[in-house]
């Protein structure tokens, strides 16, 4: 075994940003940073679920070298830099360039105000979509009698697919395609909601940070003004990170 992964299997610090943050066995810089209230901004990372690295937002420098924050092991020593203008720049693009690949009508979506991907466009302070807009024709499969699937919204985080996996058991969601083909897909004999496992409890009908998975009759209830990142931006919110 290298002294590379025996320090990452130790508890120590490293440097982030210029402070000292600790870490436990096994932790990843994302999963250590966040446990020590520390933001680093990400899309497709759940501290309940096995790190995926598909969307690149938690790009840091470690020692001069960049990374997924949600896939390298922290060990002792090491130097990371997140919040720097290079990286909030590369992370704004990352954005703009999600908005534009999918329909995102964020003063009409039932998500506006608990949004993961709203909330942290504001926190990159990103100010309209720079790129001309795909306008993809994306399906919305309506078929289930309490959930919402709408592919428009749908950014690839696969947290819905590593929830059905993980946690429920059901494997009702795969991603499939490539490149700007990639979608998601349901494990059903006709391919809709209606057909498959899921149901509206499950982990996987509530872990998505979009509004890709909605339940149905409950868009409204809390009113826009008063929802999670209405009230409190989405650095601020790490106690919270449990929450869908």
């Amino acid at each position: 075994m290298s002294i590379d992964r025996i320090d990452a299997l130790s508890p120590g610090t490293f440097s982030l940003d210029g402070q000292e943050v600790e870490f436990g066995p096994g932790d990843t810089i994302l999963q250590a940073a966040t446990s020590a209230g520390h933001y680093i901004p990400h899309l497709c990372w759940h501290p309940d679920f096995s790190a995926n690295g598909s969307c690149r937002l938690c790009t840091v420098k470690v020692n001069g070298r960049s990374g997924a924050a949600c896939t390298v092991q922290a060990s002792a020593g090491q130097n990371v830099e997140s919040n720097t203008s290079e990286l909030n720049a590369q992370r704004k693009t990352l954005l703009q360039m999600l908005f534009i690949e999918g329909n995102h009508f964020c003063p009409s979506c039932e998500k506006s105000g608990n949004c993961l991907l709203q909330a942290t466009a504001y926190e990159m302070g990103m100010e309209g979509p720079y790129f001309e807009e795909f306008y993809p024709a994306r399906r919305v499969d309506a078929s289930h009698p309490d959930l919402l699937l709408d592919l428009n919204r749908c950014i690839l985080c696969s947290l819905c697919v590593r929830a059905s996996d993980e946690v429920d058991g059901k494997h009702v969601f795969a991603v499939n395609g490539h490149g700007i083909d990639t979608h998601l897909v349901v494990n059903s004999p006709s391919g809709q909601l209606a057909d498959s496992t899921l149901q509206a409890h499950d982990r996987a009908a509530n872990i998505c940070p979009v509004g890709a998975i909605l339940h149905k009759r409950v868009g409204f209830a809390t009113p826009i003004g008063q929802r999670r990142f209405d009230i409190k931006p989405v650095s601020q919110q790490l106690e919270e990170e449990g929450a869908p």
